[in-house]
């Protein structure tokens, strides 16, 4: 569903879930990016069931469209994504119905190394302006040497994930930049609190509690959720729904109403 009137946001976003359907003045509002490996995913496609999760949750969920073409490499599509986010830091009476109302930034595989960059970006640049960030197993380590991405193959992800990260960091500086790579950031402090979801059959398991443990060290609040083997989790890497989206509407608003204590 496509957003209608003024003002027109700086790259195309959308709304989820039923535009018509009446939101609890002052609800979070949540920046989304899609996965897809860096390459590929259209706001014109199907809405994803984790941001369809967070709408069921209260949220209002925006998806932001950061990669299009050539665009979709590092820096580009973590600028574009940045830029969504910048905007909607001074529109938030607009969508949420205050001008105090939470902001996050929400993403599932490659879209969680976007949302990530984009948290860590937003301390650099725009401090005190993100509330929290919402990472569904964050495709974060370009090493993909971890134990748990050796079962990647078995889902039929580790050549997709090979080339998406090819493609992501074809600038030559992109390897080395802790906004491409968060996992190699080696400065984390001051980020805004994270919600880290995995599963524990999941092939980006490791690079997730990784970061979650990391995070953790340098003093930023983390709250962790990892679903047990059968759930599903695994199948939002294409576009699949399960029983882990009710237990990640309820992570979702734990993780809100910690933050509001």
């Amino acid at each position: 569903m496509g957003l209608e009137g003024p003002p027109v946001p700086p790259i195309p976003m959308r709304l989820y879930g039923d535009k018509a359907k009446v939101k609890v003045k002052g609800a979070p509002i949540v920046l989304y990016f899609r996965g897809d490996a860096f390459q590929g995913g259209r706001l014109e496609e199907a809405e994803r069931p984790a941001g369809t999760a967070l709408v069921d949750a209260g949220a209002i969920v925006l998806e932001a469209d950061y990669a299009r073409g050539s665009d979709s490499r590092f820096p580009q599509a973590m600028e574009h994504a940045f830029m969504a986010l910048a905007y909607l830091s001074t529109k938030r009476k607009l969508y949420g119905g205050l001008s105090k109302s939470q902001l996050f930034v929400a993403g599932d595989e490659a879209g969680g190394n976007i949302a990530a960059g984009v948290a860590l970006k937003a301390r650099d640049v725009l401090p005190g302006e993100l509330s929290g960030q919402i990472l569904m197993s964050p495709m974060i380590d370009p090493m993909m040497a971890s134990n748990s991405f050796n079962r990647a193959d078995e889902i039929g992800m580790g050549q997709r994930w090979a080339e998406g990260w090819s493609h992501y960091l074809r600038s030559a500086c992109g390897f080395q930049h802790p906004y491409a790579a968060p996992c190699l950031c080696s400065r984390l402090s001051g980020v805004a609190p994270a919600l880290i979801v995995t599963s524990e059959d999941d092939p980006l398991h490791d690079e997730a509690i990784g970061y979650a443990e990391r995070l953790a060290a340098s003093g930023v609040s983390v709250r962790q959720k990892v679903f047990p083997v059968g759930c599903g989790w695994t199948g939002i890497y294409k576009g699949g729904s399960g029983k882990w989206m009710e237990t990640l509407c309820s992570e979702f608003t734990g993780f809100v109403h910690e933050l509001s204590a």
